[in-house]
Parts: C-alpha cells; sequence; structure tokens
C-alpha cells in the first residue's frame, strides 16, 4: 500500500490545470493507482498545514526563523506552529501569513487548512487585514492600521 508524502519540492498550488471532473474522470480511467497518482500529482492539495507552510518556505525562498521575525510571533512559539506541535489561534496564523508574504488567496487557502474561517470582507476587521495582505503590508504596518481604525491588532 503506497501512502502520498509531500516531498520538499515547488508544486503549483494556486494554479491548477485540471478541473476536479476532469481529476475524476481521469482516476476512473486508470488501471493503476499509482500511474494516477504520479499523473496527478500536481493537482493535489496538501496533507497538512505544516506541508502548505513549508511548500511557501521553499518557494518563497525565506527562512523559518525570517518568517517568524517577520510575523511578530514569539520565536519558540513560531517554531512551534510551523513544526506542527502545536495549534494556533485564527490570530496567529494571519500574523504567520505576513510573515511568510502571502497573497490574500494563499491565506484564505491557509486557513482553510488550519479549520478556520477565512477573512470575510463585511467583517470590518477582516477587511482591513485583507486590504493589508492585498497591499504587501508588514505585520507592523498591518496593526498599526487596525489600532488606526480602532479595530483588535493581531496578536
Amino acid at each position: 500500500m503506497h501512502k502520498y508524502v509531500f516531498q520538499s519540492r515547488p508544486r503549483k498550488v494556486c494554479q491548477m490545470k485540471k478541473s476536479t471532473d476532469d481529476i475524476l474522470k481521469s482516476l476512473k480511467s486508470k488501471d493503476s493507482l499509482d500511474d494516477f497518482l504520479k499523473e496527478n500529482e500536481s493537482e493535489f492539495d496538501f496533507d497538512s498545514l505544516c506541508d502548505y507552510i513549508e511548500y511557501h518556505l521553499i518557494t518563497n525562498k525565506l527562512s523559518k526563523a525570517d518568517v517568524i521575525a517577520a510575523s511578530g510571533i514569539g520565536r519558540e512559539y513560531g517554531y512551534q506552529i510551523i513544526n506542527g506541535t502545536r495549534k494556533p489561534s485564527r490570530d496567529k496564523l494571519i500574523m504567520l501569513c505576513f510573515g511568510l508574504r502571502l497573497t490574500l488567496e494563499q491565506t484564505q487557502r491557509l486557513l482553510r487548512y488550519a479549520g478556520f474561517g477565512e477573512l470575510y470582507p463585511k467583517n470590518r476587521r477582516d477587511a482591513v487585514i485583507s486590504y493589508g495582505l492585498t497591499h504587501g503590508y508588514s505585520i507592523i504596518d498591518m496593526n498599526i492600521s487596525l489600532v488606526d481604525h480602532n479595530l483588535d491588532e493581531l496578536k
């Protein structure tokens, strides 16, 4: 029995080439599971939040230490999040997204992987955070903007 395991090499995450229907057709038509998995490897979601974070560390050529420092999360706690030994709050994950330099879409996906709700544009605080992600704010600039709009900082 073969198990699909994340390998530390870049994959296209947000630019999937096949529709879900096409992948399902391929699954039904293949005689070999291994052939199907090999042919469609770039189409699969990640197995875990840690895999998704690791992917962005690799593709953005960032070190864990740099991401943690840029996110404003404490060093030990940041490593625990990245390594999967600690379940963070939604705010801590959003802070990590700023450190990883993720887009709004990538942040939404990370939040889904972690089991949290996406940033909701009809929620004032979520809208301000979404704006910051879209416009490349640092975590410091993001928190200043939140405070300027009488909203709770990311902490």
